[in-house]
């Protein structure tokens, strides 16, 4: 039998249990290591040291080192039909390039992290949403093809490796599925940490995407989905630590953080698609996705490529219930209410025209069953982004 039909045999074996034979995701069990034959102990984060900002370059070192990439990078914008198309690169969640063939873009990102929930599939789906999101941020809604990017951890043995890596890529799968696309190929290596992520590649029109460098005086900022997300698995990992443990249980009970820790899971695998969709109906001014640098990590990147003097000033934090306690009982190590603390497959940040961002979050809701926040407001200003002393801090409650 040859490798591959081998690893689609484990696979299929290993998603079958994972269903415990109901192909409805909504009734899907929670990964049980025991279920799988591996030891009740097996944690998948335990295979990688870092995560959330720890494993991202700092904001300010990044953009020292793609400084080299930014001298090749023509900022002329190429015409069609008279119409400038621009090209859009370095610093921006895609990468627009015109291409040779009359008014078509290409529009790429790519993605991968360490390990963060200890849930495979779970894992799986996470990290293709998050490589979707930076597509969706610039109002894209389509995705044409796929590829995956997988790490094989070498302190795996055989038996961990064949249980968890299918349901990883099964989990992705699935995620690229519900997005209308598919994964067509990709690279996977052995590495001492495992690792999962992807590219997401598309064609498009330049009716089809949104440059973020419109937002103009008076709109207002949307945020679609809670912040909290590390600050909720660091909180479930500490559950196994009971020196960390000792340092939140006054704020916090276990039943509190096993919720929020599946509010999270729940909210970074759920693909920003719709959002995106709402964008263009409500005639966003520009958009990026909160990920690993943090809420005023990310609003600061969006507010510093905009094309008029304006700035963003936040002034509600929607967090997972709970979670903005934890944070306070770690003093400075998550910053979450200054807004460095790192997201993954985190909501879109959007600027809206006041008298349409309301609106947007009731259409929202409506069809997703989630809610998104009025969170601050655009305001003349040197393309700064600040969060005020004391924001207000919105509970979100976990999903019955």
């Amino acid at each position: 039998m040859s490798y591959q039909s081998s690893v689609a045999q484990d696979s299929l074996a290993a998603a079958q249990l994972e269903m415990a034979g109901n192909p409805s995701l909504a009734l899907r069990r929670p990964f049980d290591p025991v279920a799988h034959d591996l030891e009740a102990s097996f944690r998948l984060t335990r295979f990688a040291d870092l995560k959330g900002r720890s494993c991202k370059v700092p904001q300010d070192v990044l953009s020292k080192l793609v400084e080299s990439l930014q001298q090749d990078y023509s900022q002329q914008d190429d015409q069609f039909m008279h119409v400038a198309i621009p090209r859009i690169g370095i610093g921006l969640d895609c990468s627009v390039t015109p291409l040779r063939h009359g008014g078509l873009c290409l529009v790429q990102t790519t993605d991968f992290f360490y390990p963060l929930v200890d849930d495979p599939y779970m894992m799986g789906k996470i990290a293709c949403a998050n490589v979707l999101s930076d597509l969706y941020a610039m109002g894209v809604t389509e995705c044409d093809n796929m590829l995956m990017l997988l790490g094989v951890s070498t302190k795996m043995t055989e038996k961990e490796r064949d249980v968890v890596i299918p349901l990883i890529m099964r989990g992705f799968k699935d995620s690229a599925l519900e997005a209308g696309t598919s994964v067509t190929g990709g690279q996977t290596v052995i590495n001492p940490w495992c690792t999962i992520g992807g590219v997401a590649t598309t064609i498009c029109q330049p009716n089809e995407y949104i440059v973020p460098d419109n937002a103009v005086m008076g709109d207002v900022l949307v945020l679609t989905k809670p912040l909290g997300t590390q600050v909720a698995v660091n909180a479930h990992q500490w559950l196994d630590q009971p020196e960390r443990w000792n340092r939140i249980k006054l704020v916090v009970s276990e039943e509190d953080v096993r919720k929020a820790y599946h509010r999270a899971m729940d909210s970074m695998s759920r693909l920003n698609r719709i959002a995106a969709r709402l964008m263009h109906k409500y005639n966003a001014h520009g958009s990026t996705d909160v990920t690993g640098f943090g809420l005023l990590g990310h609003a600061q990147n969006l507010a510093s490529h905009q094309k008029n003097e304006v700035s963003f000033v936040i002034h509600n934090l929607p967090v997972i219930a709970k979670m903005a306690a934890v944070a306070k009982a770690c003093g400075n190590m998550f910053q979450l209410l200054q807004g460095h603390a790192p997201e993954t497959s985190g909501g879109l940040l959007i600027c809206l025209p006041r008298e349409q961002a309301a609106a947007y979050c009731k259409d929202i809701e409506k069809q997703e069953g989630y809610q998104a926040w009025i969170i601050g407001i655009v305001e003349k200003g040197n393309r700064t982004a600040r969060i005020i002393d004391k924001p207000r801090v919105i509970e979100v409650p976990a999903k019955d």
